[in-house]
């Protein structure tokens, strides 16, 4: 196994964490608690190769169905000990976002894609997941929640994988560096409630102090 794809695998068995805590709170069933978390485990990677136009590894390579199944029973037997669901999903989400946002990049630049191309593929990689699960879930995705940053680290880690493979550091030290500096910045956006400008907000929140 390949240091990549251990990082990968990490990154759908958290994400898919996630897609089964929420079908818990959703109260689904099990089996819905296996789809929703390999969706979410799984979304992201496939859209980015079905961009790139390679066979999805999820498909071409059967360990990567393996950490939503883990995941599912992870979840059966842990989910009644579980406080705070959307907190804990969220902290499952960041360590798939942190994950998926620096692979995603290093495979679409591996596959010969132009930077701004790779930054944008490892940003889809990041949040496709997370918007397949809210949306079928039918919770309002946190991609377009104004009270947060979501996309951001993402962008932030992309870019920074692309730019020190333009710069010919690449190697997995580079990639475990940068994933854990998006896990802390997201998880920091999470304690602090770090969220984007946004106009209405904003403007709401003047005429409240005036």
């Amino acid at each position: 196994m390949t240091w990549g794809l251990a990082l990968d695998l990490l990154g759908t068995f958290f994400f898919a964490l996630s897609g089964s805590l929420l079908a818990v709170k959703r109260g689904f069933d099990i089996v819905a608690s296996l789809l929703l978390g390999s969706l979410t485990g799984l979304g992201g990677g496939v859209l980015r190769d079905l961009i790139i136009g390679r066979t999805p590894a999820a498909f071409d390579e059967p360990i990567h169905l393996l950490p939503p199944v883990i995941a599912m029973i992870v979840m059966f037997y842990l989910s009644g000990h579980v406080q705070r669901y959307w907190k804990t999903i969220l902290m499952f989400d960041a360590v798939g976002l942190a994950v998926f946002c620096t692979t995603g990049s290093v495979i679409a630049l591996d596959f010969g894609m132009n930077p701004p191309a790779a930054l944008l593929l490892g940003v889809t990689t990041a949040v496709g997941g997370g918007l397949m699960r809210d949306v079928v879930a039918n919770h309002d995705p946190q991609l377009f929640n104004p009270r947060d940053l979501y996309a951001v680290p993402a962008f932030a880690g992309a870019g920074m994988i692309v730019l020190l493979w333009q710069l010919g550091w690449e190697g997995p030290i580079a990639l475990y560096s940068v994933t854990v500096a998006v896990l802390v910045f997201r998880l920091l956006s999470l304690q602090f409630k770090w969220r984007v400008p946004n106009a209405h907000l904003d403007r709401a929140r003047r005429r409240g102090t005036d």
